[in-house]
């Protein structure tokens, strides 16, 4: 099914509904007809795509709740939490295998207090428990599976848990009843266990460390990617290979700035890899989740809106650094997915699409040598099969089961002017039958079964969305781009916040709810801060100030120490976590550093620069013991050791002579530099003189657009001319 499409019988949740609304009594979930004539659990209520997709199932599944703890205390009973989201192909096997099954569901439902949580819309009890999982296991991943007491402590965490015992490896019917019977008669043994992961979690990640904060930090992180880097497919380490951008990003950082060029070399194999392999999206655009493989062949298919966000901005960057237009092609087809397939009507940004359609990973978006004869003809069809290694036995191997398919991944195993060459042909020619034939194919497959869309708006990941919109509209000098960041940015400001000016964590259904993180702050600021160097509109300028002072009141350690996760007074969780290191996505603290620097540096505020600097001064000691886990972090601290540079441009609005200057700085990678526009009026120039009042003193040189430069504190002579302004950066 599709989150747009409920299935029949299911009825749709109260327009009323909200987040913290009580929850519905038995009787009333005993009303709710099912298919078959069973009921629906509490999740049915819910507004998660990921929990209304288990709101059929026999498990009596609650949502994260006092009253499921309470019942848990009140019954004594443990708590099993389960946490997913909705385009994880194991969630959905582990639903498919257990939690739809009755004699599973009896078991659960016996012996335990059932909690689902979308890891999505929750990320601070996932990234609790997830740490718990880590620590206990060696690794982690989801679906996350935790036992806890009714006080929420944990005592077990596994990640997927099959029906029937695997070898070494307890089954769900086997490992409940075994909870249960410890739980009844040794329970201390799990109480003493979950009071030991207590004392854990409420350790303190964040330690000062004597160590300098100086450029051996950068050189050590830049000289651990290297050990891990991957020459023959770029990437780092071996299967299974995730694109990981902030490490190129901050690759792309590093090599600017020390000029050494094995940092871009590294950047520039690494995405034209994985831009020919399987994990893109030939025919659609947009990069799947990772790559089972170390070749970037074959994906784990699920997209996810971060992910485009963030390789988009490192396409982008590359171009900047190398003026190469493959590199601004491929952010463009990203964004070109992203307008098409994940954009909602109002603007904002959808969050994920799934790997499975009609139960089966990738189906989507894998072809065999007839499917293309049949949409293209049979000599297009065999032209295009050769060029894109449609094999007739299929090179796709299903990772559940082990077995070939039958179905190709569309991939190239070089680029097209490479192509082009080999066969003799013009890259143009070759590359326009290219097009063409995509165009059809992606029509065809429109008429596919679709993969699941999950559509909810996140406050955090439509951030960097809106960043790479923004980044994108300014590097390429594309305005569409820029209208569509700022419908994002509106979007965003109007219907993601609450009346007094806090930031909700989710929109859908014509509801915003549930409070937001730190990431949901910190990102948010990020794309406001690339959209006004995108068009330098001071109102943009003005919410990314409001919302940055928002964040550090919510978040903010009294001792200067890093920002919290979860805003102070949240009371539903075990221990207020603090998250620092980057991931998936980099760490909210690591962005809010580099946004503190940046505002500093836009508004001339010494204090939020001093700021940003408590934060990494906490940070040190994880900084120097694992540099790759603060990987976006170290970007921050290249910025905040170089000599930073601001530029002050004053014109007229649309002025061709403005317009030069200001597009000369976009257009170019300059990760040191912050830009502000000054109009030549006084009155137009009033509200950017209110953010930034050393703006007030700048005016127009001969009646010319002016820029003034200042560099590490000390500033240059105004210039009229984009050349001599570019000189004087240096």
């Amino acid at each position: 099914m599709t989150s747009e499409h409920p299935p029949t019988g299911r009825p749709e949740a109260p327009a009323s509904h909200q987040t913290h609304a009580p929850l519905p009594s038995a009787a009333e979930l005993s009303a709710l007809p099912r298919d078959g004539g069973e009921r629906y659990n509490r999740l049915v209520f819910e507004l998660s795509p990921y929990l209304l997709q288990h709101a059929a199932n026999p498990v009596d599944w609650y949502p994260w709740s006092d009253e499921a703890f309470e019942r848990a205390r009140q019954e004594d009973k443990p708590v099993l939490l389960s946490i997913g989201y909705s385009t994880c192909h194991w969630c959905h096997v582990m639903e498919r295998e257990s939690f739809q099954d009755a004699a599973v569901a009896a078991v659960l439902n016996r012996a335990l207090v059932c909690i689902k949580v979308d890891r999505e819309e929750r990320p601070d009890i996932d990234q609790i428990y997830m740490k718990v999982c880590q620590a206990m296991t060696g690794s982690g991943g989801w679906p996350l599976t935790v036992f806890m007491t009714p006080d929420r402590k944990p005592f077990f965490a596994a990640t997927y848990l099959p029906k029937e015992d695997r070898g070494a490896h307890p089954g769900l019917l086997t490992l409940v009843p075994r909870i249960s019977r410890t739980w009844t008669g040794e329970r201390q043994r799990l109480l003493d266990s979950a009071g030991q992961v207590v004392r854990f979690l409420r350790q303190d990640g964040a330690q000062r460390s004597d160590a300098p904060m100086d450029d051996s930090v950068l050189d050590a992180a830049y000289g651990q990617l290297g050990q891990q880097y991957d020459p023959q497919h770029g990437g780092f380490g071996s299967a299974p290979k995730f694109p990981a951008a902030h490490n190129l990003l901050f690759l792309l950082h590093h090599g600017c700035r020390t000029g050494v060029q094995a940092a871009l070399d590294m950047v520039e194999t690494t995405l034209q890899q994985m831009r020919l392999g399987g994990i893109y999206d030939h025919v659609g655009g947009g990069f799947h989740r990772y790559s089972t493989d170390a070749g970037w062949l074959v994906p784990h298919f699920e997209k996810m809106l971060y992910d485009q966000a963030m390789l988009c901005l490192a396409y982008v960057e590359a171009c900047q650094v190398t003026d190469k237009d493959e590199y601004a092609c491929t952010a463009r087809e990203i964004l070109g997915y992203v307008e098409r397939d994940m954009t909602s009507p109002e603007g904002g940004f959808y969050s994920a699409q799934d790997a499975d359609s009609e139960g089966e990973e990738g189906l989507f978006y894998v072809w065999t040598p007839a499917d293309l004869e049949r949409v293209l003809g049979h000599d297009e069809g065999a032209f295009i099969s050769r060029l894109l290694n449609v094999e007739s036995g299929g090179n796709f191997i299903d990772e559940a089961s082990g077995r070939r398919t039958g179905r190709s991944i569309l991939h190239l195993r070089r680029n097209l002017a490479e192509t082009a060459a080999d066969c003799g042909i013009a890259v143009e020619a070759l590359e326009e039958r290219w097009q063409q034939a995509r165009s059809r194919l992606l029509t065809a497959r429109a008429r596919r079964v679709p993969p699941l869309r999950d559509d909810k708006i996140l406050s955090d990941w439509n951030g960097l969305m809106l960043a790479a919109f923004a980044r994108a509209a300014a590097a390429l000098q594309e305005p569409r781009y820029a209208r569509v960041a700022h419908r994002a940015a509106d979007f965003v400001w109007d219907r993601l916040r609450a009346p007094d000016g806090r930031l909700y964590k989710r929109f859908r259904q014509g509801q915003a709810g549930l409070p937001a993180h730190l990431d949901d702050y910190a990102f948010t600021v990020w794309g406001l801060l690339e959209l006004y160097q995108a068009g330098f509109d001071a109102r943009i300028l003005h919410r990314a100030v409001t919302l940055n002072q928002r964040m550090l009141d919510e978040f903010g350690d009294p001792h200067g120490g890093p920002l919290f996760f979860a805003p102070a007074g949240q009371e539903d969780l075990l221990v207020r976590p603090r998250e620092i290191h980057d991931g998936a996505m980099p760490a909210g603290n690591s962005v809010a550093v580099m946004n503190l620097l940046r505002l500093a540096r836009l508004t001339a505020s010494p204090q939020l620069e001093d700021r940003a600097w408590s934060i990494l001064r906490a940070l040190s000691g994880p900084l120097h013991r694992h540099p790759l886990g603060h990987v976006h972090l170290m970007s921050a601290l290249s910025l905040a050791l170089g000599r930073g540079c601001e530029v002050v441009v004053v014109g007229a609005p649309q002025a061709a002579d403005t317009q030069a200057m200001l597009g000369a700085l976009q257009r170019r990678h300059r990760p040191d530099t912050v830009v502000l526009w000054r109009p030549a009026d006084d009155a137009m120039a009033a509200p950017l003189a209110e953010l930034a009042p050393f703006t007030a003193a700048y005016g127009m040189v001969d009646h010319r657009a002016t820029a003034y430069v200042c560099r590490d504190h000390v500033c240059a002579a105004p210039v009229t001319d984009p050349e001599q302004m570019l000189a004087q950066l240096g």
